[in-house]
C-alpha cells in the first residue's frame, strides 16, 4: 500500500544512503546522571554496529553477560551513533585498556541505576543528502519550515520490518497462535511489527483524510467519508494539517495521560501549542481504544492477538531544525532533534515524499 504524506509538494529527488558518514546520532538522556554511585556510566560512539552487538563486544571483553549492561534504546547499525550504556563500576579499571576499531569511549561518569531500555529524553540528528540542484534545496528548505511549524506524522520506518519489510506477516501469525518461535525476543519483535503495520496503514488513512478534507467540501465527502456534514465543517475549520476527530485518543505531549477528544477549542488550542497530540493504537490486550468517529475509521486497523497493546503518538513536533544548501557539492545537511520513538527516516520520507528504500 502506497503511503500518504502530510506535506503538499511533488517529490524531491535526491540521493541518500545511511552510511555513517552522512547519517549521525546523538543521544538525548532522560535525566542528568548523579555523578556518584555504583554505575559507571560510559558514553559510547560506535559505527556500523547494532546496539546489540555493541552489548556484546563490551560483554566479551568484561566476561560478564549482555543482560548486565544496560542502554536505553536501539541505535541505527549503518550510521555513526552515540549513546549510554552503564556497567557495574567494579569493571572500570578493565576498561581502561579496552580498544575496538568500531568502538570508542568518549566520557564516562557514574549513576545510582543501571540504564533502562525508555530512559531516553530523544536523539539529535545529523543527515546528509546528495545530487541536491538548487530548486530541490528550496524545497527541502520549505518542507523543513513546515515540520517546523506543525510537526509531522509519526510512521514506524523502514527498520522496524526487518530486512526484507515483511516480519509483520510472521508477526501476525505468531499473533493468533498460528505459527511458533522458541526465542521470546524474537516472537516479541515480530508480533511488534504486526502491530507496527497496523497502526502504519491507520495513519496513512488518517492523512488521506486529512488531504480530502482539505481539498473537498463537506457536502461532496458526506458519502465519500460516512461523516455528517456538521463533523465535515469542524475538521475543515481545523488550522492544523492533522485534523482531530470527535473520540480521538489524545496524550499530554511529550509524555503524560491519556483522554479522550470531545472537539473542545480548548484541546485543539493545546494541540496547536504541542501540549498535547493524538494517538494511534498499537492493538491487543489492556489497552484504550477510541470512541465515536474516530474507532469508526480505527476499528479497519485492529486485531485481537495474544499481545498487550498501547498507545503511540501519531503525531509528533521534530525541534531544533536547521537545513543548509552546499551547491559546490550539490549536497543538503540537516540537523534536528527527535522526540524517543521516532525515525529520521521518516522525516526524510516526507521531505522526499516517497519512499527511500
Amino acid at each position: 500500500m502506497d503511503r500518504f504524506y502530510s506535506l503538499d509538494h511533488t517529490s524531491i529527488d535526491f540521493h541518500f544512503k545511511q552510511t555513517p558518514r552522512d547519517f549521525v546520532v546523538e543521544e538525548i538522556p532522560l535525566y542528568e546522571f548523579s555523578g556518584e554511585g555504583e554505575h559507571l556510566i560510559l558514553f559510547v560512539r560506535k559505527k556500523n554496529l547494532t546496539t546489540s552487538e555493541l552489548v556484546g563486544i563490551f560483554a566479551r571483553y568484561l566476561g560478564i553477560k549482555n543482560r548486565d549492561i544496560g542502554y536505553a534504546g536501539l541505535k541505527d547499525k549503518h550510521a555513526m551513533t552515540k549513546q549510554y550504556i552503564s556497567i557495574h563500576k567494579q569493571h572500570e579499571e578493565m576498561l581502561e585498556n579496552f580498544e575496538h576499531e568500531n568502538v570508542k569511549i568518549i566520557s564516562k561518569t557514574y549513576h545510582n541505576n543501571k540504564i533502562r531500555i525508555g530512559h531516553l529524553k530523544g536523539n539529535r540528528f545529523f543527515i546528509k543528502v546528495k545530487k541536491v540542484n538548487p530548486t530541490s534545496a528550496v524545497k527541502i528548505d520549505e518542507a523543513l519550515k513546515n515540520i517546523t511549524k506543525f510537526g509531522m506524522p509519526n510512521f514506524f520506518g523502514y527498520q522496524r520490518f526487518g530486512n526484507d519489510g515483511d516480519n509483520h506477516i510472521l508477526g501476525e501469525k505468531l499473533a493468533k497462535g498460528e505459527a511458533r518461535e522458541r526465542n521470546p525476543r524474537v516472537k516479541k519483535l515480530l508480533i511488534n511489527a504486526y502491530q507496527s503495520h497496523l497502526f502504519n496503514l491507520w495513519l496513512s488513512r488518517r492523512l488521506e483524510i486529512n488531504r480530502l478534507v482539505n481539498n473537498f467540501e463537506p457536502a461532496e465527502l458526506e458519502s465519500i467519508l460516512n461523516m455528517p456534514n456538521h463533523e465535515l465543517s469542524k475538521l475543515k475549520a481545523q488550522k492544523h494539517p492533522f485534523k482531530l476527530i470527535v473520540g480521538d485518543v489524545m496524550e499530554h505531549y511529550p509524555h503524560g495521560r491519556l483522554f479522550d477528544y470531545e472537539a473542545s477549542e480548548d484541546d485543539l488550542n493545546r494541540f496547536n501549542d504541542r501540549n498535547i497530540s493524538v494517538t494511534g493504537l498499537l492493538c491487543g490486550k489492556k489497552v484504550k481504544i477510541s470512541s465515536g468517529i474516530a474507532r469508526d475509521i480505527e476499528k479497519d486497523f485492529d486485531d485481537e492477538i495474544n499481545a498487550d497493546g498501547a498507545r503511540r503518538y501519531a503525531w509528533v513536533f521534530p525541534e531544533d531544525i536547521e537545513g543548509r544548501f552546499k551547491p559546490i557539492e550539490a549536497q543538503y545537511e540537516m540537523n534536528f532533534t527527535l522526540p524517543k520513538g521516532s525515525y529520521a527516516t521518516v522525516l526524510l520520507e516526507e521531505i522526499a515524499k516517497r519512499k527511500l528504500l
